[in-house]
């Protein structure tokens, strides 16, 4: 019960991160790659997937090519693919913005 309670604790970005990293790191080792691998694979430097790794810090750029090389090309291109709600009025207002290619605030 506990560990389904906190994928919902995450409150801040640096958790998120620290928890994106720590999942990229566990796909990595499961795929037996040292960090030096996995970098030359991806084409970025190792200095940036070790900062990724330890403090969770890395470029959109650079996580898409580590998406990509471990094989989640298709989850980090949908990442905002679907709209999300929380209430019957966001919802509403999500169906009517639909096709809208701008924001407009009414002065």
């Amino acid at each position: 019960m506990l560990s389904v309670l906190e994928d919902y604790a995450l409150e801040s970005e640096a958790d998120i991160a620290l928890k994106l990293a720590e999942d990229f790191r566990h796909r990595r080792i499961e795929k037996n790659l040292t960090r030096e691998e996995m970098a030359q694979m991806a084409g970025i430097a190792v200095s940036n997937l070790v900062r990724f790794e330890q403090k969770g810090l890395i470029s959109l750029k650079n996580l898409i090519a580590l998406a990509m090389t471990l094989g989640y090309s298709s989850e980090i291109n949908n990442l905002f693919a679907t709209p999300k709600y929380t209430t019957m009025e966001e919802l509403t207002q999500i169906r009517k913005n639909a096709n809208k290619k701008k924001v407009y605030k009414k002065s």
